[in-house]
């Protein structure tokens, strides 16, 4: 059996399996550290940097993302109050993010897929969640939602 010690029952991996393990969760991250970095230096208050929302501006109702942008900008620049004000389900989508990705880097490394199987329930309830954020942002007593 290849890679199996025999006398120690211990799986031996081959060098650089590691890194080569970590390559797509490192990608990943890569990626979303370089789209927070740009929205830190480009800051989405300043208008003409980025489009406005569609919604917003042809119905003049805030979707579950309008104000995603000022808040990664916020939370960038340690403003979670600022942050949370311009979208506080965005925040949470931070949080939940960097969790999961903990989540896979740590068992990529141990070589075991991340095996994510959230379930309708979980579903249903994350959906109704952003259902009744995006209700209440849009009416008169929910304007503390605002972006």
């Amino acid at each position: 059996m290849r890679g199996v010690n025999t006398e120690t029952q211990r799986v031996t991996r081959p060098p650089g399996s590691v890194v080569r393990r970590l390559a797509v969760p490192g990608g990943v991250l890569t990626a979303v550290v370089g789209a927070f970095a740009y929205v830190a230096a480009v800051d989405p208050n300043e208008p003409g940097h980025y489009p406005a929302c569609p919604l917003l501006q042809y119905t003049g109702v805030y979707c579950p993302g309008c104000g995603g942008l000022r808040s990664a900008h916020a939370f960038v620049h340690g403003d979670f109050a600022a942050a949370l004000g311009a979208n506080a389900v965005a925040v949470a989508g931070y949080l939940v993010f960097a969790v999961v990705w903990t989540l896979w880097a740590v068992r990529s490394v141990q070589g075991r897929p991340l095996r994510l199987d959230p379930g309708p329930g979980l579903l249903w309830g994350v959906g109704a969640l952003l259902l009744v954020f995006t209700v209440v942002r849009n009416l008169p007593f929910g304007g503390w939602l605002h972006p």
